[in-house]
């Protein structure tokens, strides 16, 4: 049931939120999660999962209880996520919670996936445990938080998060032979940032033919994501970078039905993964099916505009930069404009500096 908490309920709960995010971009497709253990009103233990396969919050928090002396014997647990009652790649939390003696959990948001679904509060209930689930701010902390675990376990679906940058006179490319780049060197590293956190990175055959990217997170110690190519007719050079540095991160390549063999077993020779997709959702179910969760998509407007018309954009985040490019914009860019129906509303936006540059950040849907 849901709870009324007191202030102190709350500042623990925000505190296991903050170490939550002790495991972004190490735990996907696994969730985020941070746990606060309180006797008495002193903090007796704290853990967070910080690496897929590591302890979950729970277990960590409780192994530093042990680790600082102390005895959780009737204390309360404030979790950012219901404990799991399933074995997965570690052992159910709600056991180790009943075998510690923990006498309250206070848990910030529920697990909306098949295999959790309440089992483990009602496990704990029936093992004599009060549970409270949190209600108000750190409840929408608490989703927002893991969208993208949220999205997969109800959809099968990665989150999507489109990355754009543009001038102010709404160009997102520069003309040949001038500088690459549009935003400034700050938000270009908040940008390897979020592909770190990210499980896979997807842009079209087209900005791979024109820039030859390397896409990968030039952030020290990074998980690197999948390189997702979309390449209906499978035209990713052999010799493109992306093929060149498998040492470093898989490449999956998005082809048609279509798409000429001989084409497709080269690039199956290269090294690169395939799927074989009619549309977007075909793909990205498939991808889902992989335990890509998030998906950061950095093409140009052509598969920006096809995601769109999708339905399958989450979330925004785009880079205004302080220039005048002064080019007309190409009529042909226009061409798949989204109008009508397949056009979204924020649901919520938010604004801040980067350097010079203004982030504009908008969410489209929520889970």
């Amino acid at each position: 049931m849901k709870a009324e908490l007191t202030a102190t309920d709350q500042g623990h709960l925000r505190r296991a939120l903050e170490l939550a995010e002790g495991g972004r971009g190490r735990v996907s497709p696994n969730p985020l999660v941070g746990a606060v253990i309180v006797r008495d009103g002193d903090v007796v233990g704290e853990g967070f999962h910080a690496e897929l396969g590591g302890l979950h919050a729970e277990r960590a928090a409780l192994a530093d209880c042990r680790e600082r002396g102390e005895d959780p014997a009737g204390a309360t647990m404030y979790v950012t996520l219901e404990p799991c009652a399933h074995q997965g790649r570690q052992p159910p939390c709600v056991e180790a919670i009943l075998e510690a003696g923990i006498g309250r959990v206070v848990i910030a948001s529920e697990d909306p996936s098949g295999k959790a679904a309440g089992r483990g509060p009602g496990i704990l209930r029936d093992g004599g445990v009060e549970v409270a689930f949190a209600s108000g701010a750190e409840v929408t902390a608490a989703r927002r938080l893991n969208q993208p675990f949220r999205k997969h376990a109800r959809t099968g679906l990665p989150l999507i998060v489109l990355k754009m940058a543009m001038s102010l006179d709404g160009q997102t490319a520069t003309a040949p032979g001038d500088s690459p780049w549009i935003s400034g060197p700050l938000s270009r590293d908040l940008v390897h940032e979020w592909r770190a956190e990210s499980d896979a990175i997807a842009v079209g055959i087209g900005t791979v033919l024109a820039d030859d990217p390397l896409l990968t997170a030039r952030v020290e110690d990074a998980r690197q994501p999948l390189r997702v190519v979309f390449d209906s007719q499978a035209r990713l050079p052999l010799d493109s970078q992306l093929l060149q540095t498998l040492d470093r991160a898989p490449v999956c390549a998005v082809v048609a039905p279509d798409a000429p063999a001989d084409r497709v077993a080269a690039l199956k020779d290269a090294g690169a993964e395939i799927i074989t997709a009619p549309d977007i959702e075909s793909a990205l179910r498939e991808l889902g099916r992989r335990e890509v969760t998030s998906l950061f998509l950095e093409g140009g407007w052509t598969l920006a505009s096809a995601f769109l018309s999708a339905g399958q954009i989450d979330e925004s985040r785009t880079f205004i930069a302080p220039m005048l490019l002064g080019r007309q914009p190409n009529p042909a860019s226009r061409a798949g404009a989204v109008t009508g129906p397949a056009r979204q509303s924020a649901l919520w936006s938010s604004t801040q500096s980067v350097g010079d540059d203004t982030l504009i950040t908008a969410t489209y849907k929520e889970w």
